[in-house]
């Protein structure tokens, strides 16, 4: 297997972001538009008067600049200490598919639990690759 192998999740994770964050001026625009929220309803960020479905696309685009950075950390380092395999390469691809599918609930039909359960099943992915990288390093120790 190649180690390049694990930038592929990587760039996945990347374009899911680059998705998200096009969407924030698409929905602000278009609430302008309809005259739902004005200029100084994002002054100092977004005002409660900015409706919820112009807001969830800014708040995802949050959570993906957030747990995330581990995810691109562990993923470098299993790249520059060559540990990439196959359980990690598919750990990796399971947090990036979960996180996608998270941010597809959140910006559309926003459900609580299967939001909250994707991003936990995200989160144990997560882990599980810290752990199999911090393994690795233990071994080769």
């Amino acid at each position: 297997m190649t180690q390049n192998a694990i930038f592929l999740p990587v760039l996945a994770l990347a374009a899911v972001t680059f998705v998200v964050l096009m969407l924030i001026p698409v929905r602000r625009f278009r609430a302008a538009f309809a005259g739902t929220v004005t200029p100084a309803d994002f002054a100092l960020g977004e005002s409660a008067n900015v409706p919820g479905q112009v807001s969830l696309a800014n708040r995802n685009y949050m959570n993906l600049l957030e747990a995330p950075l581990l995810f691109y950390a562990v993923c470098i380092a299993l790249y520059v200490t060559q540990q990439v395999d196959a359980l990690a390469l598919n750990i990796a691809w399971a947090y990036v598919i979960l996180r996608g599918l998270h941010s597809l609930v959140h910006i559309t039909y926003n459900n609580v639990v299967h939001r909250l359960s994707l991003f936990a099943l995200s989160n144990v992915a997560l882990v599980a690759l810290w752990v199999v990288f911090g393994m690795r390093v233990i071994e080769g120790a």
